[in-house]
């Protein structure tokens, strides 16, 4: 059985559907969660899906670009380009761990859940020059990553039934609070820019200086090696 929240936030219906069909192959042993909105302590969090199963829960990210996807799971932002053209978006592989922060923190009474992060890319993206460790995918491979990782069981049937009430119980649907939080994520989008183009890292307060690295220069905060952030120059 697959359980409908809300449908997903993606762009476009072809995206959706072709998420929406990787999903459907899954058994009744899986359940699927979609668009799912959570408050923990430190904020709020949006998931584009959650895959609870008695193998653990796969963690869902998907973007919707086109261009060439160039991007490092230690970065703080990845890049599209087009032909000359360069832009940049937010790491969504951080993004990701993140949004499992927030579940182990309001599923903390269930310790032994395995949790599987994937990013998926919709759209007509090209993935180029892509280092992580977790799955980063196109659309049409992500039930066969599922099924891939699904080997060794975590939770009883029971306990997955339990998950998925707690989280459709968790999730806020109210749209004024969906507002406040795209808003808060504009918001710290703005103040995350404004500290790099002054030099001071984002993440702690330090100076950005730059630093000599195997690639070439970069910028590196002077709090390390407390502080890792990163930046092109």
């Amino acid at each position: 059985m697959i359980f409908q929240i809300n449908k997903p936030k993606i762009k476009g219906s072809i995206g959706e559907s072709r998420i929406a069909g990787q999903l459907n192959k899954l058994n009744k042993e899986y359940k699927v969660l979609n668009d799912i909105f959570i408050r923990t302590s430190k904020g709020s969090s949006q998931i584009d899906h959650i895959v609870i199963s008695t193998y653990g829960i796969f963690v869902i990210e998907t973007k919707n670009y086109s261009g060439w996807i160039h991007g490092n799971e230690n970065s703080e932002y990845w890049s599209q380009t087009f032909y000359k053209s360069r832009n940049k978006f937010r790491n969504p592989v951080k993004q990701n761990w993140a949004h499992i922060y927030a579940l182990k923190e309001v599923l903390s009474n269930h310790r032994y859940i395995k949790y599987y992060p994937i990013v998926v890319f919709v759209g007509s993206a090209e993935l180029k020059n892509i280092t992580s460790q977790i799955p980063v995918v196109y659309d049409n491979e992500l039930f066969q990553i599922i099924s891939r990782k699904s080997i060794e069981q975590s939770l009883t049937t029971n306990e997955v039934e339990t998950i998925t009430d707690q989280l459709i119980k968790l999730n806020i649907q109210n749209k004024e609070n969906r507002k406040e939080h795209v808003q808060q994520i504009h918001q710290n989008t703005y103040e995350r820019i404004q500290k790099e183009r002054s030099l001071v890292c984002p993440r702690c307060g330090g100076n950005l200086v730059i630093r000599n690295g195997p690639y070439g220069k970069f910028y590196g905060c002077s709090n390390y090696p407390s502080c890792r952030y990163k930046m092109k120059i």
